[in-house]
């Protein structure tokens, strides 16, 4: 009588990878590998799906290796320091964030794709969203491995250095004002194509500063850098900057919250953009 030896396969090299990392990040130890390849061995498992039925990792940790592993920077909470508004990198896999990638899809068939480099995510009063979509905007382009800066244009009440969590010594206001260089330009080392341009020192002379020549030619010597520049504005019922960068820029994304903006400001700030030359590359509903 013949006895049957059963075969086990090796390790798949996908599991391998998975394994290399999560040892890397230091969320297992060489002997947590070994007790998760036998597991995974006996039972006919994943490598990442052992771990976890062993209650050595998290799910979390496994989806943020696979982002690795597949070069998408992911976040897992807490990390970067970065603020939680950042839901792109803190929460890829939420329905919220598969909405924004959808908007990234259609602004690069309707928008970048034609040579455009630039876009002003513009709002019509203040608590509509507009850091927030701008900030998470740019994570997705980024992620998608275009080479994207965010400039923080709302020189009067900034957010991005907050959100970012970045100094605001000097930025946009001090390049404008001759003071500073693009070096003011911050790299952000969790999200490797994303750079921002923090407002700066909030100056007494804002609508000056952005006036069409000093923008212009700064968004025209960072073109041959970026694939995406977005650039955040302050609301419109507060001062026409929104409109002049927008102008700039070449074109205007709106951001409309639901239940918070009012119909008539939309359809005035619409209407005021199409009389700068600025055209409304589409509109995006928030609800948060």
């Amino acid at each position: 009588m013949t006895e049957k030896i059963a075969h086990v396969s090796p390790p798949q090299r996908n599991d391998l990878i998975i394994g290399r990392l999560l040892l890397d990040s230091g969320k297992i130890t060489t002997q947590d590998a070994e007790q998760i390849l036998r597991a995974q061995k006996q039972n006919g498992l994943r490598f990442g799906e052992a771990a976890i039925k062993l209650g050595l990792v998290k799910e979390e940790d496994i989806q943020v290796a696979l982002a690795k592993q597949f070069d998408y920077p992911y976040l897992t909470a807490g990390e970067g320091n970065l603020s939680s508004e950042l839901v792109a990198a803190y929460e890829p896999l939420t329905p919220q964030v598969e909405a924004i990638r959808a908007l990234r899809t259609q602004l690069l068939l309707r928008w970048f794709r034609e040579g455009r480099k630039s876009l002003a995510v513009v709002a019509t009063a203040p608590g509509e969203g507009c850091s927030y979509l701008s900030a998470n905007l740019a994570v997705v382009f980024s992620q998608l491995g275009e080479r994207t800066l965010l400039i923080d244009g709302n020189l009067r009440a900034p957010r991005q250095h907050h959100i970012f969590n970045l100094g605001n010594r000097a930025g946009l206001s001090e390049i404008l004002a001759g003071r500073a260089s693009i070096e003011a330009i911050s790299r952000i080392p969790q999200l490797r194509e994303l750079s921002v341009l923090t407002a700066g020192a909030t100056p007494p002379n804002p609508t000056e500063l952005l006036g069409r020549d000093k923008l212009a030619q700064l968004l025209q010597s960072l073109s041959g850098q970026y694939d995406v520049i977005l650039i955040d504005t302050p609301p419109s019922s507060q001062c026409g900057d929104a409109q002049n960068i927008a102008s700039i820029a070449g074109g205007a994304l709106l951001a409309v919250r639901k239940g918070h903006s009012r119909l008539r400001e939309i359809e005035t700030l619409k209407a005021s953009l199409n009389g700068a030359n600025a055209p409304v590359a589409g509109a995006v509903i928030n609800q948060f």
